[in-house]
């Protein structure tokens, strides 16, 4: 008790020195105070304010790496810090509210952001040292405005040795918890009469990935590999004085699973997507400047470039020009016609190709990082070979028919099945030359997906026609090869062995038209 009154008797005597003395000698007496706090103590601290400078504008990126890491270490440490603050986004408790049950489901499901409450601390352990991080929420005098902090405590003695891993350790993992928990999104450009271009967007909630792809195994590893490697090769394309970007390009049959890719190299690498849609672009200024807005982290996406625009054509329409220009000895109704064919072409729009390429390959494809440009095709044969150099398409992924490992995981994807006498038969088929894209084999299992007995054996029907169909097909170019006058064996042919061919492509004819209904 006589301790108790002592302390109140000195707290009493602090007030008055505090009311009587100048502010100066106060401010002097609290630095001595600290200093000797500072040297008496085995710590060291280091501050982490939120915003840098004393105008409070520009935002402190550590702070931002301090407050991810410790979410995830507060999520997994045992047992918790004594006191928590736990938040919801505005965005999922908005949805939530009158959305019904599907609404208050997703609200429910949505994990709450977990922080550390302002004045209280949490202790982490890095290479054998432990280390107190403590978040400060002072309000500002005169105002409802906080200003926050982290402080970072460390052993004296270790402290220059351990902070900079440690810093590099944490910016790490709060790199990894970005990535895996931002919100994505997927943009595209909009035409505009003004000739302003801007991008639009929506959440990204694709849910392809590369578990529920059907792709053949070697080339699903390749994959994976190559974008692993791409998203941790910041050192490696510094090192080497490249851009960090990468091309890829996909090609194909329609429904041969090419949009479902990308959604899943987005879901993989958790970037957001850019749907650039070049027929909207009406100059190359304007794609320079849609393509400047894109973000890092992101895939800019170009869809079946040979029919986006006529690239292709850029270089044949100039030589006919200087052609024209050269032997220009038409007739004025041809000029006339000429001139109006000159004025529609002002219409379209002006996107050449080698605009486009001084951005996946020229001095602009520096303005950005970690950027993966896609390109999707359904007829290769058909794109400029300027796009298919190595450094602007780095990687070319051919996506066809489904293959017998494909195959069986669509089905047991789609209806549970494994092992089936069908199944089996199918996967003859496949090997014996049918083929079936995955939206195709997809399609067929859906219409029966409640009886998958009746999908397996729908699909085998389906595959043993097309089987059938590709056989008939090889014996009609064999047989009327050997009619044609450029065959070599035509000489050699008696009318009984012209009579038999002919006979044979006229049973080919009739079984083709009854698959057909004719």
């Amino acid at each position: 008790m006589e301790f108790l009154s002592q302390m109140w008797s000195l707290l009493g005597l602090l007030t008055i020195l505090q009311n009587v003395l100048p502010t100066q000698l106060l401010s002097l007496l609290h630095s001595l105070w600290q200093s000797l706090q500072d040297s008496l103590t085995p710590y060291s601290y280091f501050d982490v304010p939120e915003f840098l400078g004393s105008a409070a504008v520009e935002p402190n990126a550590l702070y931002r790496h301090v407050q991810l890491y410790l979410h995830r270490s507060l999520l997994l440490s045992s047992p918790p810090p004594p006191r928590l603050t736990l938040s919801l986004p505005r965005s999922v408790a908005v949805s939530g509210g009158g959305g019904g049950h599907d609404a208050g489901a997703a609200a429910a499901a949505a994990t709450p952001s977990v922080s550390l409450s302002p004045n209280h601390s949490v202790a982490d352990s890095f290479d054998g040292h432990r280390a107190v991080w403590t978040h400060h929420a002072d309000t500002l005098q005169d105002s409802l405005e906080e200003r926050r902090s982290f402080s970072l405590r460390l052993p004296k003695r270790h402290a220059a040795a351990v902070l900079p891993a440690y810093l590099a350790h944490l910016a790490a993992a709060a790199d990894h918890l970005e990535r895996s928990s931002r919100a994505r999104r997927l943009h595209t450009n909009a035409a505009s009469p003004r000739g302003a271009a801007a991008w639009s967007s929506v959440p990204f909630c694709h849910p392809s990935t590369f578990d529920t792809l059907a792709l053949d195994p070697e080339l699903k590893a390749r994959l994976l590999a190559d974008l692993t490697a791409f998203a941790d090769g910041s050192e490696f394309y510094r090192r080497t004085g490249r851009p960090w970007k990468r091309g890829y390009l996909l090609h194909g049959p329609p429904g041969s699973g090419k949009s479902s890719l990308i959604a899943a190299m987005a879901n993989h690498l958790r970037y957001d997507v850019f749907d650039l849609e070049l027929t909207r672009v009406a100059t190359n200024a304007d794609l320079r400047a849609l393509l400047i807005q894109t973000t890092n982290r992101s895939l800019i996406v170009i869809e079946d470039i040979d029919c986006s625009l006529h690239l292709t054509g850029d270089r044949k329409s100039r030589r006919n020009k200087r052609r024209r220009l050269l032997h220009a000895t038409a007739a004025s109704d041809d000029d006339s016609s000429d001139s109006d064919s000159d004025g529609g072409d002002n219409h379209r729009s002006k996107v050449t190709l080698s605009g486009l390429l001084n951005f996946t390959d020229g001095l602009w494809s520096c303005c950005g990082e970690e950027r993966i440009i896609v390109f999707t095709t359904n007829h290769v044969d058909g794109i400029d070979p300027a796009l298919l150099r190595p450094g602007r398409m780095d990687v070319h992924v051919r996506l066809g028919a489904c293959g017998a490992h494909a195959m069986r995981e669509l089905v047991g994807r789609y209806v549970g099945v494994e092992d089936h006498e069908m199944l089996d038969a199918a996967e003859c088929c496949v090997r014996g030359g049918a083929e079936m894209t995955p939206a195709e084999v997809g399609e067929v299992l859906l219409r029966s997906r409640d009886d998958p007995d009746a999908a397996v054996t729908e699909l085998a029907v389906e595959l043993k026609a097309r089987q059938s169909a590709a056989a008939d097909e090889l014996q009609w170019e064999d047989s009327a090869a050997e009619l044609s006058d450029e065959s070599p064996r035509k000489k050699g042919l008696g009318w009984e062995g012209k009579v038999r061919i002919l006979g044979r492509l006229r049973s080919l004819t009739k079984s083709e038209s009854g698959r057909r209904g004719v």
